[in-house]
Order: C-alpha cells, then structure tokens, then sequence
C-alpha cells in the first residue's frame, strides 16, 4: 500500500509550497553556511511533521501563512535538534548519508545547528500569533529536557517503563503533539479541538518512537542502524524492559546495568536481543503500539468529517505502524 501518497493527496499543493518555503529558508550565500545548508537539505525525510500539520490544519479550517510559516518554523526547529543530537550521540550517520559533524566537524555542526534554530524562530515570528511563537518556544525546552532526562536515565539503575514513555513523550511525541496542536491552532480551532489534536499527535509520536524501538532488534541495511544500537549508547526501550521486569531474570538485568554504565560488549548485547525476542518483548511492544493506534482512530472517528483527510490520518497512522524503517 502506497500509504505516502494517500497522505499527501489531500494537501499536495500545500506541501509544495511548504517545501518551497522550506529550502529558501534553509539556504545562504555565503560559501562554508551555504555547503552545509545543502548537505542538510539532501538529507531530507518524508517530511511526516510538516505533513501532519498541514491535515490537522485542513481539518480545523484552511491551510493559512500562519500555518506554513508555523510548519518551516517546528521542521527547522526538528532539523536543528537532529544536527546538535548527532553531536551528542557522536553520530557518523543521519537518514543514509554522512552527518553534519562527521563531514565537517563537531564547532560547525554546532554553529549551522544554533543558525537553524535562529532561522526557526525567524519564521514561527512571521506567524504573528503569540500563542504559535510561544507554543514553540516551550517545544524547544521541552525537547532540550527529554534529551537531558534521557542522560540522567541512562546512570539511573531502575529499569522503568514508567521513565521511558517520561523520555519520549518529551521527546519524539512532543513534535507530534506541537505538530497536530499548532495545526489546529493556524486553523483557529477551539481550546477543546486543540487539547484533541494535541491527544493525537503525541498518541501517533509514542506509536512512532516504539517502531523506532522495535527496528533495533532486527539487522537490515535499511533501517540504517546496527542491531543494538540503542544499548551499546546506553539505552533501554520498552521490548527489552518488558521482558527483563517480566522475568526478572538476574543474569540479564546485570547485563542490563551494564548497558547503562556503558561496559557491556557487542556479545553481552547479541545476548539481551535475543533474551528480548524470546521473552516477549517485540510481542509486547507491537501490542502497546495498537493500544495507541486504537485511541488515534478513535479521534479520527469522533473529529475528523472530511473524507479525503480522514483517509489521509487513517495512512499516516498505517505508515507509522508498517514503515520498514
């Protein structure tokens, strides 16, 4: 199923002045800025975010300039926070290509990073509407603090999955949540129509983040990451906090302290992926994601009349769950 193109079918026009607006934005004359600009941009995803909140808006009213600018504004203020987390977590690799730090070096990455986040707020300014500009300010810290509260989680002995939906919920979920709630607020959607959206989005961002989760479990060239990734930097998702609080077996939660103290080795990982697979853990995982598929259809029953954006969110909601990577 081409679940891509049944998003975009409803707002096709308004994508492509998106992107429009997106790379005059993400663009300068200047010789080292403007190299770098052009790597980042080749390095372009799906644009789901953007996306999302240009059918939130067409739910609530019409696609507006606030609701563009808004979108170039929250998409570079994402596209900001990947180039300075690829700093963070020292990474050589971003969406198939080299990252910003690996091709140039860590002082450039860091300074293009601070440029688009200036540029960010430059467009969400041209809103005009306060509430946009703020909304995405406070994105902005709460992005900053998942990141943060991860780190700490990481020297955290519990093994909670508790702390880890507190993790993505400020993290992947809180751009979904921004994306369907300034959608609907461009459009000049109620308090209540906002609060709905805001539900949605970070529903579709924590469904987002376990597939994210569940890819780590599995070798493929395509999902672009070694199995294990996430525990060899220091990070336990919900599969394998599932099967070690199920079990509670005590040679894999040592193994489990030892991926947060970073000294666990690439066998000792090969080890806990495999106790993940056969305890149950990708089963549970799968089965947390449909308990959020079954609340974001919900709204869309309830608060989407539309047909073509019904069958849109319907989509998205299918390629959050079936993407391949």
């Amino acid at each position: 199923m081409d679940y891509i193109s049944l998003i975009k079918k409803p707002i096709k026009d308004d994508l492509e002045d998106f992107i429009g607006l997106f790379n005059d934005s993400l663009s300068h004359t200047d010789g080292m800025l403007s190299q770098v600009l052009e790597h980042i941009r080749k390095s372009a995803g799906k644009r789901m975010r953007p996306m999302l909140i240009l059918l939130v808006a067409r739910n609530y009213g019409q696609v507006s300039e606030i609701t563009q600018h808004a979108a170039v504004g929250l998409e570079l203020l994402h596209t900001a926070s990947l180039v300075h987390d690829d700093v963070v977590d020292e990474s050589g690799e971003r969406r198939g290509q080299a990252s910003v730090n690996a091709t140039y070096n860590n002082k450039v990455a860091v300074l293009v990073g601070d440029f688009i986040l200036s540029t960010a707020l430059l467009n969400v300014s041209l809103t005009h509407k306060e509430v946009i500009v703020r909304y995405l300010a406070n994105l902005g810290r709460t992005l900053s603090n998942g990141e943060i509260l991860q780190l700490t989680n990481i020297s955290n002995q519990d093994i909670s999955e508790t702390v880890y939906y507190q993790v993505i919920k400020q993290k992947t979920a809180a751009l979904f949540e921004a994306c369907a709630g300034i959608g609907a607020l461009s459009a000049g959607a109620s308090k209540d129509d906002v609060e709905k959206a805001k539900k949605f989005g970070q529903d579709l961002g924590i469904m987002f983040q376990i597939r994210d989760d569940i890819f780590d479990y599995f070798d493929s060239e395509d999902i672009g990451k070694p199995t294990g990734n996430d525990m060899s930097e220091g990070k336990l998702t919900l599969p394998v906090i599932y099967a070690l609080n199920s079990t509670g077996d005590k040679h894999f939660q040592e193994l489990a302290k030892k991926v947060k103290a970073r000294t666990v080795n690439a066998d000792e990982i090969g080890e806990l992926v495999e106790f993940t697979k056969l305890n149950g853990g990708i089963e549970y995982a799968k089965k947390r994601m449909e308990d959020f598929r079954m609340q974001t259809i919900d709204y869309i029953e309830k608060e989407v009349n539309d047909g073509d954006i019904k069958e849109a969110l319907t989509a998205y909601i299918d390629f959050v769950i079936n993407r391949k990577k």
